[in-house]
């Protein structure tokens, strides 16, 4: 058993008698001094087919799945499929836009340190490396003197992914992106 606090996102549980792998964790804070947190998981069913929602307080329990972590890489894409390849063995998994989610808007070529979810044998998920590079191929251009603070401008980058950046960045500068915020963190 494990505190419902330390269940992140991609992380793997057993509810109701199912497995379920968390898409989103959303936590609230105490209203009042004796209030509780409260985590609120957006789940996908394993095998894939079922959505839920599920409402915990803090300190509860709740039992994780047994969950292997491989290295793989992205192979290529067929249709709307993505197919990943084992580093290890070279075994071949195919996930479906789904289960990537807005992942994809992470992923480069020669990407490396993504993790594929496997439970009972089965591909249920993606994590990928904490931060990636991306390159900077549409923002407005950089206005000298326009202001003294450290405000933010829209850019889109070479994955279709748009965040904001300091406004001193141009287009074919590569940046660092946190893969679990979708924020600038700094460049590359």
């Amino acid at each position: 058993m494990t505190d419902v606090a330390e269940i992140k996102r991609g992380s793997v549980i057993e509810h109701n008698g199912k497995v379920w792998v968390v898409r989103d964790v959303d936590k609230s804070a105490p209203t009042s001094r004796g209030g509780q947190w409260v985590f609120r998981f957006k789940l996908d069913s394993v095998p894939a087919g079922q959505k839920t929602d599920l409402s915990m307080r803090g300190g509860e329990p709740i039992t994780q799945a047994d969950l292997v972590r491989r290295p793989v890489q992205l192979s290529y894409k067929e249709g709307e499929s993505y197919i990943f390849m084992d580093n290890e063995d070279y075994t071949q998994f195919t996930l479906s836009p789904e289960q990537v989610g807005d992942l994809a808007l992470y992923f480069t070529e020669g990407l490396e340190g993504i993790q594929l979810l496997v439970v009972n044998d089965e591909a249920v998920g993606l994590q990928l490396p904490a931060v990636v590079e991306l390159e900077i191929v549409d923002t407005p251009p950089y206005l000298r003197g326009a202001s003294a603070t450290g405000r933010g401008k829209p850019a889109r980058l070479s994955t279709g992914l748009e965040i904001q950046v300091p406004e001193y960045l141009e287009n074919g500068v590569r940046v660092r992106v946190s893969t679990e915020t979708g924020e600038y963190m700094t460049r590359a």
